[in-house]
């Protein structure tokens, strides 16, 4: 794991050896400065990765010799036979546990051990929880744009950035909300749940019922089997006289498709209605060959639409589905899910609430995994203490001075259960305790000294790393996704609201 990292590092790291304070006792924080989105909170995510790099982090011959070749042939050769010798044995790590949510400035990691490898994690540790996180915060807001009632899938897959840029967005959207993806490596890897139908190519790929092969399929409590083909036919004609619409202008190779598929997974039926037209062709080829199934004990388990008013289809769909259900006596029928995707936004969910709609799952991708609204989080990994000192950043520009020292982080919560502010204190301070009067200074209020009395105050870093070992149980991946649910419903909707939310003091 070593290798990760960028060239400076080593470059210093050879600067600290030289000047023997290689080993010298450090701690850095990880933390980011904005919130992302222009909202109030980021979800921490990335730490179970971070954790098992630092598990495997040591320089292989191959990698020192590659070292050799890219620095300066003035570099001491003991400096290499050094680098060989290197693990994180002497790293401890603590942390705020992962799917929580944190605010600027809050050190989501806090590193410490010998300076020269405390250095050497910077990239790698800033590499694994940047993205991780922020992908995380995007689906949070997905989430929470949506309701908890909504099914939300990924499928950004094909739009990511490259193989690993798609694998951390199907595994960060997960725990950020998100109930499965179209990504089967990801779920083969990571236990996410998968799911996937067709798309329109299959569709397009059909003319006529001539070329549905096979074309029978057996009751699904027994008994010979059943040309599918011309039950749909029949289904056909009933269903356009209810919709008063003329049979011949549903498409035969979509009706195929569709026979095509409802005979390969008959119990697993789910219809794209928009490749040629919803109204005319789509709907009632599905409504046909769906009813085909439910006559043979099958029932269809949705629609899916890619195109067009999404909103307002699936209003039109959900009504031509509750009326073929009451005419035809098939009670489920008005209920069949529908689903939509086609480069669903935040304004998207926005404009399906406010609107209203019958959707009942949405697929995003685009806009989920690439971040178009932010690309980076922009976290940061700064040095606080070298040798037992405070290490201080000044600059001119304000945002980029570092907080020196060692700090214990407390969340303090109101009566009504909801964190209200962020405590960081000094490691050596005493704790603070719930009902007592506290002396805070906000950040960007240096001046003024403000009261407060929290009803209940949590510790936020737990120890995950020491002596070269993870020495606190990791959660699953669903338990992370979970709590993060929980992080962020305990907010309050002041600081939950996506658009111009009020500050978090910290």
């Amino acid at each position: 794991m070593a290798p990760l990292a960028d060239l400076y590092q080593v470059s210093m790291a050879y600067g600290h050896w030289r000047a023997g304070r290689h080993r010298a006792p450090a701690a850095a924080e990880l933390f980011f400065r904005r919130p992302p989105f222009r909202g109030s909170f980021a979800l921490g995510a990335g730490l179970a990765e971070g954790l098992r790099g630092l598990r495997a982090f040591r320089f292989s011959a191959a990698d020192v010799a590659y070292l050799r070749s890219v620095l300066p042939s003035t570099t001491d050769d003991a400096f290499f036979d050094y680098l060989g010798t290197l693990d994180a044995s002497e790293v401890t790590v603590t942390a705020i546990p992962e799917g929580s949510v944190v605010f600027p400035r809050v050190p989501f990691l806090q590193v410490k051990g010998p300076l020269l490898v405390v250095q050497l994690l910077e990239t790698t540790l800033l590499c694994l929880v940047n993205y991780a996180s922020l992908v995380a915060t995007n689906a949070a807001r997905f989430r929470l744009l949506a309701g908890p009632d909504m099914k939300l899938m990924e499928m950004g897959l094909r739009r990511a950035q490259g193989p690993d840029g798609a694998l951390s967005a199907s595994k960060y959207s997960y725990i950020g909300g998100f109930d499965c993806t179209s990504n089967i490596l990801a779920g083969k890897l990571y236990g996410i749940p998968v799911r996937g139908t067709i798309a329109h190519s299959f569709v397009m790929s059909f003319r006529g019922l001539e070329e549905v092969q096979p074309r029978e399929l057996p009751p699904r409590d027994g008994g010979d089997p059943v040309d599918l083909a011309g039950l749909a036919v029949s289904w056909l004609q009933r269903v356009c006289d209810l919709l008063q619409t003329p049979p011949g202008k549903a498409n035969q190779g979509e009706l195929a498709a569709f026979v095509s598929y409802a005979v390969t997974f008959p119990c697993d039926f789910q219809g794209l209605l928009d490749t040629y037209c919803v109204r005319r062709s789509g709907l009632p080829n599905f409504c046909a060959v769906a009813f085909a199934l439910h006559q043979l004990g099958y029932q269809a388990i949705g629609v899916r639409l890619d195109s067009g008013d999404l909103a307002q289809q699936s209003k039109e769909i959900r009504g031509v589905f509750r009326a073929c259900g009451a005419h035809f006596h098939v009670p489920w029928f008005g209920t069949i899910p529908i689903a939509v995707s086609n480069d669903i936004s935040e304004q998207s969910l926005e404009e399906f609430r406010r609107e209203g709609s019958e959707i009942d799952m949405i697929g995003i991708g685009t806009n989920l995994v690439t971040c178009p609204l932010q690309p980076s989080l922009g976290c940061v990994y700064k040095l606080v203490e070298v040798n037992g000192s405070p290490c201080l950043k000044l600059t001119e520009d304000e945002e980029k001075m570092t907080i020196p020292g060692m700090k214990a982080i407390y969340r303090l919560y109101d009566a009504t259960g909801h964190p209200f502010m962020d405590l960081m204190a000094l490691e050596e301070e005493p704790s603070p305790s719930a009902g007592q009067e506290l002396g805070i200074r906000v950040l960007g209020q240096l001046g003024e000294t403000t009261k407060v009395i929290p009803t209940t105050v949590e510790p936020l870093h737990r120890t995950y790393f020491r002596d070269g070992q993870v020495c606190e149980p990791l959660p699953s991946l669903p338990e992370v996704r979970t709590h993060a649910q929980v992080s962020l419903s305990l907010l309050s909707p002041a600081h939950r609201r996506l658009h111009e939310p009020q500050p978090y003091p910290v």
